[in-house]
């Protein structure tokens, strides 16, 4: 609240000086004294009718930033996030964003790298994307309540896990949705990111939880239901809020690759494209397929990009070296592992219909 009051005072200070001091002056140019009682009285009430319409739109400006005391969603007084405003919201220096580098890094390098895809399909479909980058930056903020029970934070997030049960599990998982939203409202970022936090998830499956609860299930027992296993949703009802879904999935699973190769990035967009499509998460916002084919091949441009291959570094011979580790180590494994499914993030489910869509991200 201080700090408001002084930003208040100092931009209604500015906004008056810029203003009252150009009149004075051209009042002295003229030929006009200072010892003159109309012009210094002009000039004093000048500046200070100035100062009062600034402190009114500084007022103003800080008003509509804040949410209405009656609603608990997240409802502003103006829901437009302006240009301005996401400009503002984009800057990497801002306390929530630095909080989220510092807490959870990985879940901070992964949601730049979302903005760099979002914003790249965006442009290639004619929606938002200064929106879909600033939405990308806060999609994820939830996770800076419990970092270490997601892996792209903490390697042993799996174990820790592994003494939950797959219910529990999924509840903290899910729940950074709930946390991220309060955050957000919290530092009372406007609605168009707030929404962009339960949308970009939609209503899909956590499925490493779902599929393990399956495995240990006892047959004794009541069935194990996937609607438990689900993110709230509400489904992504913008174009916007689609291309964060298709981006976080494809940039989490463009890192398990061994091997990113262009044909083999361009598969795996594919399949997760083709997935998310199939199972209904875009069937409540105006996305098209066109639009999706457009998405699909910005996806593959950048990450095709980020995942260049580099010539080796002459007298270094990092395979070698590896290699003597491993035997050191007496595991005889020497090549690259596949990492593991993310622990909480939802993977696209087999299901048949899929050859009947255009394949998605090809160069035409």
């Amino acid at each position: 609240m201080a700090l408001d009051a002084v930003d208040i005072a100092r931009g209604a200070l500015i906004q008056a000086l810029i203003i009252a001091v150009p009149i004075l002056g051209a009042g002295l140019i003229v030929g006009l004294s200072v010892k003159d009682v109309r012009f210094r009285d002009a000039g004093i009430w000048s500046l200070i009718a100035h100062a009062a319409a600034g402190l009114a739109v500084q007022s103003l400006k800080h008003l509509i930033g804040r949410p209405r005391p009656r609603f608990t969603h997240g409802k502003y007084l103006f829901e437009t996030a302006t240009d301005l405003k996401l400009l503002e919201l984009s800057n990497l220096n801002r306390p929530l964003l630095k909080q989220l580098m510092r807490t959870a890094p990985g879940t901070y390098h992964h949601s730049l790298m979302m903005g760099e895809l979002s914003e790249a399909a965006a442009e290639a479909i004619g929606a938002n994307p200064l929106l879909c980058r600033v939405g990308a930056y806060y999609h994820d903020i939830g996770k800076v309540k419990k970092p270490v029970y997601f892996i792209e934070n903490h390697m042993d997030a799996l174990k820790r896990h592994e003494k939950l049960s797959p219910h529990l599990s999924s509840l903290i998982v899910v729940s950074h949705v709930k946390e991220g939203i309060e955050l957000a409202l919290e530092h009372r970022l406007p609605p168009a990111i707030v929404d962009l936090i339960p949308q970009h998830h939609g209503t899909r499956l956590v499925t490493y939880f779902y599929e393990k609860a399956k495995e240990s299930q006892d047959p004794d027992l009541s069935e194990v239901k996937d609607e438990d296993y689900r993110y709230p949703g509400p489904k992504p009802q913008t174009r916007e809020a689609a291309i964060l879904m298709l981006a976080d999935a494809v940039e989490a699973a463009a890192r398990t690759l061994n091997d990113p190769t262009p044909a083999r990035i361009q598969g795996l967009v594919q399949r997760l494209a083709n997935s998310i499509f199939i199972e209904g998460e875009l069937s409540e916002c105006d996305l098209t397929l066109k639009d999706l084919h457009q998405i699909a091949k910005a996806f593959v441009r950048v990450l095709t990009a980020s995942h260049h291959h580099r010539v080796d570094y002459p007298g270094y011979k990092f395979e070698e070296v590896k290699k003597k580790e491993g035997e050191r180590k007496g595991d005889g494994d020497t090549g690259p592992k596949p990492a593991k499914e993310a622990a909480g993030r939802p993977v696209a489910t087999k299901k048949g219909g899929g050859e009947d869509i255009k394949r998605l991200g090809q160069t035409e």
